[in-house]
């Protein structure tokens, strides 16, 4: 095919016109392609010609030609980026970047995947890649933060010693350093929810059942947890040795809690209640010490007062407070999602003793799910529960 187009181009040298001229446009683009190219043997020897006799062709036609292709090169270089602008290639796939009108080249991607402009409310541009609008939502401040489920069984005094037995060590090495404390404690507790939605992920796999949305709920559990965390490191810049510290506390406790949601995922889920009644009361004495002018109420960071949809000058305080309610909840969930799967129902008149509020008063409630003979995927599980 080339040493025909060659051909012909050499006849229309020799006859003295430009060939592009009744060329058609793509013939005339695959022209310039060969003619970039050096010739082989073939093409240079036609009819026993050499290169020597196309010399004789006026310098009219030589320049016509070279204006021709320019102009076409021109033409075809306009057509590439329309189509750069438009999104797509001669393939129909997106290219890899684009223009804008006003030069800003906008990163793309290949395989078609690229994120949409999001602008907040105000018309700016959204800033964080890590959550998106839909994802912040305003925290339920309403939340009872005094309730405590009392250990009556012989796992749920289990689950409760070993919290306290694990605060020691922290109370030893924090102290009253209530940011410090918040870190670590978020870097622990952004841990079981991802462990027991993972498990539950493949349980679901092998026996062919749904989750009844229990995997999404502690996803999105994990999920908030990171973001608490990813809000104490704006606030609190950790030293050398407390993520040396964070490195191994997390590795020890992602392994023990997998473990132990395998043997028993009812004292998993007891101890993460009983984890977030500690992380409240944590929070809470932060406050006091904010309120007492011991640790200043700074401006809130900006990925707290997009995440929560707190005001634009909240503060410190606003951004605790927040994250007190989340871990209610979180507390509220996982105590509900302590169950015991397939025990003998009890009566219908049967309730459960829990402590409420500071005065440990008693107050009886309905039972859990798992007093009546049902699995966690039996329960509707508290999606969007925020």
């Amino acid at each position: 095919m080339n040493q025909l187009l060659a051909r012909a181009a050499l006849r229309g040298l020799n006859s003295g016109r430009s060939f592009t001229r009744c060329a058609s446009p793509s013939t005339a683009v695959a022209l310039a392609a060969v003619v970039e190219r050096p010739f082989d043997g073939s093409v240079v020897m036609w009819r026993g010609q050499d290169l020597r006799s196309i010399g004789v062709a006026r310098n009219r036609t030589v320049s016509t030609v070279a204006s021709d292709r320019t102009t076409v090169a021109l033409a075809t270089d306009k057509d590439q980026k329309e189509r750069a602008v438009a999104g797509k290639d001669g393939n129909g796939s997106t290219v890899a970047e684009k223009k804008k009108d006003d030069g800003e080249a906008v990163v793309s991607s290949y395989w078609g995947i690229s994120r949409p402009k999001i602008t907040k409310k105000d018309g700016t541009e959204w800033p964080w890649n890590c959550f998106m609008p839909w994802d912040t939502y305003q925290s339920n401040l309403s939340i009872d933060l005094g309730k405590h489920h009392v250990p009556k069984t012989f796992l749920d005094k289990v689950a409760y010693r070993t919290v306290k037995v694990l605060r020691i060590p922290t109370d030893i090495f924090f102290q009253r350093r209530y940011g410090c404390r918040a870190m670590m404690l978020e870097t622990v507790a952004a841990v079981p929810g991802m462990v027991g939605g993972m498990l539950l992920h493949l349980r679901s796999l092998r026996k062919f059942q749904q989750s009844g949305g229990w995997i999404k709920a502690l996803l999105e559990e994990a999920e908030n947890e990171r973001m608490h965390l990813m809000t104490m490191v704006e606030l609190v810049q950790p030293k050398w040795y407390e993520r040396l510290l964070v490195l191994t506390v997390q590795g020890v406790f992602f392994n023990a809690f997998f473990v132990l949601y395998l043997l028993s995922p009812k004292l998993a889920h007891r101890i993460v209640g009983y984890l977030e009644e500690e992380a409240i009361h944590s929070y809470t004495e932060y406050l006091k010490d904010i309120d007492d002018g011991k640790i200043e109420n700074v401006p809130a960071p900006a990925i707290a007062i997009d995440y929560w949809r707190l005001p634009k000058d909240g503060t410190l305080k606003d951004v605790i407070t927040v994250i007190r309610a989340d871990e209610a909840h979180h507390r509220d969930v996982n105590h509900f999602a302590s169950v015991l799967p397939k025990i003998q129902p009890l009566h219908k008149d049967t309730h459960v003793e829990i402590s409420v509020g500071s005065s440990q008063q008693k107050q009886l409630c309905p039972p859990d799910i798992h007093h009546h003979g049902k699995e966690l995927r039996d329960a509707p599980a508290p999606l969007g529960y925020h």
